[in-house]
């Protein structure tokens, strides 16, 4: 027996999000933090390294293609699409194009079409019959098409609303690559039932995507996961039924075929690393996923209790079996891999589609109190940027001022009227959109999650514009380069010991040196050392042929202090 839906909407509460300010907000979302901005410690800045070698390799190097490297050391993930996407862009854009803006560009639209595909795949799911709202014995019940445009519009705001997106989905990293091809993947498995060419093509890519872009457990489990969803699916009979076998053969062999690319590219390695059975371990996760997912994960644990009783009848409920089993496999991934927050981004899209169907049960209370608590948070929010920043500008408050230049000493604050602006326009648009929230006009079931997806995207917003520069200098090695580069000069090569990728990457373009592994014996006069390393120095180098310079810190992290030595003896002795 079919349980009745606890959606209970009108049709006057599935009017049309107007597109251009959707469109709008999408786009202050998507740009900040792609645009203007340096490299950042450290998986960005190691990714970029990794794309910048491959450009310099060429592409007569198949084996530095299929197994990225940098000075001997191997990316991580191992996956290298995300560097080919890197360097093809650097490699076709015009030489007025600045290097790590053109690597970021397929990032832009990663991201886009992330988005793009978690609109659908909600979409799709709010159009299957176990997700449709109670039909009302006299008429005026939201229309289908209406609905489900309304419930998708809800879930692209939940998914831009959460605050562990906004960072990790504006790095030119292999994690951008997972999300979006997980996205697409969500996609694929709620429009499979659907005929058409696009849900098998977003199969095929967001299994192959995941596979090179280093999660071929993932791609295994999701692509296993759809195909049995599709094979034991009950929502659809007829010839509905027909395009589900046929959907999941697809997944079956999709999957198949790119477990076998990983095989072939030798992408399968043992990753999983189980949390230890210690408290602050778990409080740790506890606090990530708290506010990683947030505002989505009440929104998430309310569906569950109001579609409890679909819960029982999954297999006629595809619009809460598909989020399910990717929100489970993704969370899985999560407790059982170091990069816990990476991991947790894949989870993002599935976690909202369950948000977005709380939506059309939540009661005014319920709705009132989240829009309080999203003002309040994201106003203060934005009120410390700008109180931060006119600080660093005029030196008022003082408390601010100095808290500045205790963290980021030698940080000298720099004017933009261009980021002005920007800032000025979104605080204004910030404080009509409440305006228009306090108004009184028709409710309509995405109205909960404007605030917080407009909060987050102006704060966003605020952060790479007012706060660009000194981000830029507390998060980019550019200033340890730069004293380094002024010692040393422009010399033809600089030996290194115990530095990062990162660090590496960072020399090789902030400083345009070239590096050489001090285990080589280069005979260069100069040697960079991590001050980490200098234990180990003495079994790579004679310390006998190096007198140490002096010692640089980074300004912003004194963990990553870099030691100069120069050679005494002459090179060809």
């Amino acid at each position: 027996m079919n349980q009745p839906s606890p959606a209970i909407v009108a049709q006057g509460a599935v009017r049309r999000l107007p597109r251009l300010p959707l469109l709008l907000l999408c786009l202050a979302y998507v740009l900040p933090g792609f645009i203007g901005r340096e490299p950042w410690k450290s998986a960005d800045m190691t990714a970029f390294g990794h794309m910048a070698e491959l450009l310099r390799t060429g592409t007569s190097n198949l084996s530095a293609w299929l197994h990225p490297t940098l000075l001997g050391q191997a990316a991580d993930p191992d996956g290298p699409l995300p560097y080919w996407l890197g360097a093809w862009a650097m490699q076709v854009a015009p030489g007025w194009i600045a290097p790590d803006f053109a690597a970021r560009l397929p990032f832009v639209l990663l991201l886009s079409l992330a988005l793009f595909a978690t609109w659908h795949g909600v979409y799709q799911l709010a159009r299957s019959p176990g997700a449709q709202p109670v039909v009302f014995a006299f008429g005026g019940e939201a229309r289908p098409a209406d609905y489900a445009r309304a419930v998708a519009d809800g879930g692209l705001l939940a998914l831009m609303g959460c605050l562990g997106l906004a960072q990790l989905s504006h790095e030119t990293t292999p994690a951008l690559v997972q999300l979006c091809c997980s996205a697409l993947l969500f996609y694929a498995a709620a429009a499979m039932v659907q005929p058409g060419i696009l849900p098998t093509l977003a199969a095929f890519v967001g299994l192959f995507g995941l596979t090179l872009s280093g999660s071929p457990s993932i791609a295994l489990l999701l692509g296993t996961g759809a195909a049995l969803w599709c094979r034991i699916n009950q929502d659809h009979d007829g010839p509905a039924a027909l395009q589900r076998s046929l959907g999941g053969a697809t997944f079956a062999l999709a999957t198949l075929l790119a477990a076998l690319l990983a095989w072939h590219l030798d992408l399968w390695h043992w990753r999983i690393a189980l949390p230890h059975a210690r408290w602050i371990e778990w409080r740790n996760l506890g606090r990530l996923f708290l506010w990683f997912t947030w505002p989505a994960w009440p929104l998430v644990c309310w569906t569950l209790w109001q579609w409890r009783r679909q819960l029982g009848q999954l297999l006629k409920h595809r619009h809460l079996a598909v989020p399910l089993v990717f929100a489970a496999v993704t969370v899985g991934a999560t407790l059982t891999t170091p990069a816990y927050d990476r991991a947790l981004l894949l989870a993002l899209p599935a976690l909202a589609a369950l948000a977005a169907f709380a939506l059309p049960t939540l009661g005014r209370s319920v709705s009132a109190l989240i829009d309080w608590f999203t003002l309040l948070f994201f106003t203060g929010c934005a009120i410390v940027i700008w109180m931060v920043w006119i600080a660093m500008q005029t030196g008022v408050p003082r408390q601010p001022a100095a808290n500045v230049a205790r963290l980021a000493p030698g940080f000298q604050p720099v004017f933009s009227w261009t980021a002005l602006l920007m800032a000025l326009a979104a605080t204004l648009a910030w404080i009509g959109l409440v305006k228009w929230r306090a108004g009184r006009h028709r409710a309509a079931i995405w109205k909960s999650v404007v605030l917080p997806a407009s909060g987050a995207t102006l704060c966003w917003l605020l952060l790479m514009t007012l706060w660009l520069p000194l981000l830029d200098f507390a998060r980019s090695y550019a200033p340890l380069v730069q004293r380094v580069r002024d010692m040393v000069g422009q010399p033809a090569c600089v030996e290194v010991h115990g530095l990062s990728t990162a660090q590496a990457a960072a020399f090789q373009f902030h400083g345009q040196l070239v590096l050489r592994s001090a285990e080589r014996k280069a005979q260069c006069q100069w040697l960079i050392v991590d001050t980490n390393a200098t234990q180990s120095l003495p079994r790579a180098v004679d310390l006998r042929q190096w007198r140490l310079q002096t010692t640089v810190r980074r300004p912003s992290d004194n963990n990553e202090d870099i030691r100069l030595y120069r050679r005494v003896t002459p090179s060809g002795r």
